[in-house]
């Protein structure tokens, strides 16, 4: 749970940059990668993170241009990364500007319960968090490459001058 706004300013500047990091492989092409029938896609998933920051947040009372959480998915992998892009950075402006540290102890309805909104905001980064794990996994079955994030993937051990671990 967040306490501070400048707490989670750091941490939502961090997560953006991993999320932009998953995003920045991803090819048209590879947005229709997924595990098995009728499950989400890896564009759907890309889509999923993008679109969640508006739906959940719009339960806090903060408004978004742009998309929405009923927004369709775009079909080039460029239209989600810059539709991410530009939620991500809305939502910590408009935090940043409506919200004070004792806002982040005001309680809404989300999802049948109540949540503070420091906690929202910590479950909004978490689930960022828990779908990008899950787009790594479509990303190396669609023969992408996956970028480290809090170490290095396969591929990055050698440029981190070490050998690769044996599977």
């Amino acid at each position: 749970m967040f306490r501070t706004i400048a707490d989670f300013e750091e941490r939502w500047k961090n997560n953006v940059g991993h999320t932009q990091a998953i995003f920045g492989p991803l090819t048209d092409a590879s947005l229709s990668q997924q595990v098995v029938q009728d499950h989400r896609t890896l564009g759907r998933m890309a889509w999923h993170i993008a679109v969640s920051i508006p739906e959940m947040m719009a339960r806090t009372g903060l408004t978004f241009e742009g998309i929405t959480g009923e927004s369709p998915m775009p079909e080039k992998a460029a239209d989600i990364r810059k539709a991410y892009d530009e939620v991500a950075l809305a939502l910590l402006d408009q935090v940043k500007k409506k919200w004070t540290d004792a806002d982040l102890k005001v309680e809404d309805e989300m999802y049948g319960e109540k949540w503070e909104r420091g906690f929202t905001l910590y479950v909004l980064l978490v689930h960022e968090v828990h779908h990008r794990g899950q787009m790594t996994v479509l990303m190396r079955q669609a023969g992408l490459m996956v970028p480290g994030i809090f170490g290095p993937s396969m591929e990055e051990w050698e440029k981190w001058g070490m050998k690769a671990p044996k599977v």
